[in-house]
């Protein structure tokens, strides 16, 4: 399961990175901060918030006030990836528990 996180999240950070090539708007970050935010708000439902993802949400929002829609907006992308990564955690282990052999 451990390989199956790091994967996804290698994932989004390389997407992230690639579509840091081009320069943000503000726009882009609103998207990207809004898709962040339900995902955050989906893994909150099933309680199992990451603090990491809090951390970087706050992150994102300061780098786009001081105007670096860049960064705003990678940094919103990583929030995305680690919550759709808590959500996947909250789910799968929601069922996999069940395949442990009590001895």
């Amino acid at each position: 399961m451990r390989h199956m996180l790091t994967t996804m999240l290698t994932a989004a950070l390389l997407t992230a990175s690639a579509a840091s090539c081009f320069a943000a708007s503000e726009a882009d970050f609103k998207a990207a901060y809004a898709a962040a935010e339900a995902a955050n708000k989906e893994a909150g439902s099933l309680r199992n918030q990451w603090t990491t993802t809090a951390s970087t949400l706050a992150a994102a929002r300061k780098a786009a006030d001081s105007g670096d829609f860049d960064a705003g907006v990678a940094q919103a992308k990583e929030a995305e990836a680690l919550a759709k990564a808590s959500i996947f955690q909250a789910t799968s282990e929601k069922e996999r528990w069940k395949d442990l052999e009590i001895r």
